[in-house]
């Protein structure tokens, strides 16, 4: 500006000024505080006898905050170059916040040609690369490095992080032990074991629930979760695997199964549940498996084993309960099979005889147990004199596949009822009297009302 001896007018910053943007105006702000000190108020020049002799006043240069923290307070730096026992020269900084105290930062560090500064470890009065045993890389301290590896330049500052990671490493510890505890209950401590260092480090819980699931113990322990995701279910989660054992466990206990049947092996670990897992089955179908063998089968009468071994020579083993909760044995399909011996079996008790085809077809008729014993105790009783009928009027011959079609409704009933009052008529006309065809069995319809 030149001075033509006129009073020039201030120069006003600020959005009525439009010369001056307010990006402009931020930066010159932040020049002018720069030269104040935030603690003191006072602007770094007048800052001379505030300040040890031979410091700078102001802040330490930016480059360095990365290693000694924030100049914040400082009311004076120094930065004095030396010279390790090696010949190798190195820089220390020293900071001033009064006219009578200053400290000296231990760390050693250099400035390279790109004005970057980076640490050193400096030989100071001791052979270099010796470490102190608190953790300093020198003997005359400088670099302190914490056990997680980070570096710290002031001891004090190193001593209260370091007691916090042994503090959180302890209660790490803590955990560990707590966890080990729990599992321990359910026989499970084998799963923890190998992963205390990784729970001791602090691993956060995904990466934690990664490692134990790929941990070979784990992977015994939930075997049946590899053979769901083959038959492409979903793997269950530990909590409802454990679960489901637990209701399995208590399905067989309530119907009195053998101990073996849900015995704990290593890890806690139930074999025989794994089939039941890995097959999808439920705690009721469990329950419904077992009743389809204990009640309609063992506890039944005799004879609808013997027809169910007859009529499925593939159940060779006299453990029918085993077969019944196998899972690759369809539960209806079982209960078909059942069915069909029951069929059999009360064909048995009424003194007659009916095959596999005969009894899966009156099976599927929806002839019960209930109603095959009354239906074949009414056969039985009109059969033989029916028979003899049929034979001395020489009508067709009335057999026990005859009397089925009445009794159990099946097709050909309509036709099996005709035979039958044809031959009651002809035995009425003969003898002008009740005969065996009308006073007995067969007087009665379908299952006793023949």
């Amino acid at each position: 500006m030149v001075d033509d001896g006129q009073e020039q007018p201030k120069r006003v910053f600020g959005p009525k000024n439009p010369a001056v943007s307010e990006e402009e105006l931020a930066t010159i702000m932040a020049e002018e505080n720069a030269k104040y000190n935030p603690t003191t108020g006072i602007p770094y020049s007048e800052a001379e006898g505030m300040i040890p002799s031979g410091f700078t006043p102001g802040p330490f240069p930016k480059g360095l905050e990365k290693f000694f923290g924030s100049s914040e307070g400082v009311t004076g730096y120094k930065i004095e170059t030396r010279t390790d026992k090696n010949g190798k020269p190195y820089s220390q900084l020293s900071v001033a916040t009064s006219p009578t105290s200053s400290q000296t930062y231990g760390a050693a560090f250099t400035q390279g040609a790109d004005g970057e500064y980076s640490l050193v470890s400096a030989a100071v009065g001791s052979d270099e690369g010796s470490g102190d045993e608190d953790g300093s890389d020198f003997a005359g301290g400088g670099i302190y490095t914490a056990s997680d590896g980070k570096k710290f330049n002031d001891p004090d500052t190193f001593a209260m992080y370091q007691a916090n990671l042994d503090e959180k490493k302890a209660n790490r510890k803590s955990a560990y032990d707590l966890l080990y505890s729990e599992f321990k209950q359910y026989g499970l401590d084998a799963l923890i074991t190998p992963l205390k260092s990784l729970i001791e480090d602090g691993a956060s819980p995904s990466e934690f629930t990664i490692k134990l699931r790929e941990t070979d113990a784990y992977k015994k322990r939930f075997a049946a979760n590899a053979q769901r995701i083959a038959k492409g279910l979903r793997a269950l989660s530990e909590a409802e695997y454990i679960e489901l054992e637990d209701q399995y466990q208590d399905v067989m206990r309530r119907y009195g199964l053998p101990e073996n049947y849900y015995t704990r092996g290593d890890l806690g670990r139930q074999e025989g549940f794994e089939k039941f897992l890995s097959g999808d089955v439920s705690p009721v179908e469990l329950e419904d498996r077992i009743q389809t063998a204990q009640k309609r089968v063992i506890n039944s009468n005799p004879e609808v084993l013997a027809s169910l071994k007859a009529f499925y020579p593939d159940i060779t083993n006299s453990d029918i309960l085993a077969y019944t909760l196998d899972p690759k044995n369809a539960i209806e399909q079982i209960k078909r099979k059942v069915t069909a011996a029951e069929i059999g079996g009360a064909a048995m008790q009424a003194g007659l005889q009916t095959g596999l085809p005969r009894a899966e077809e009156l099976a599927a008729a929806g002839v019960t147990k209930d109603v095959a014993q009354q239906g074949f105790g009414t056969i039985a009783g009109g059969l033989q004199r029916g028979s003899q009928l049929a034979s001395i009027y020489g009508e067709n011959p009335y057999t026990q596949t005859t009397a089925e079609k009445e009794v159990f409704g099946l097709a050909g009933k309509t036709e099996a009822e005709k035979e039958r009052k044809k031959l009651t008529g002809l035995e009425k006309a003969t003898f002008s009297g009740q005969t065996g065809l009308t006073s007995g069995a067969l007087a009665r319809d379908r299952a006793g009302a023949y």
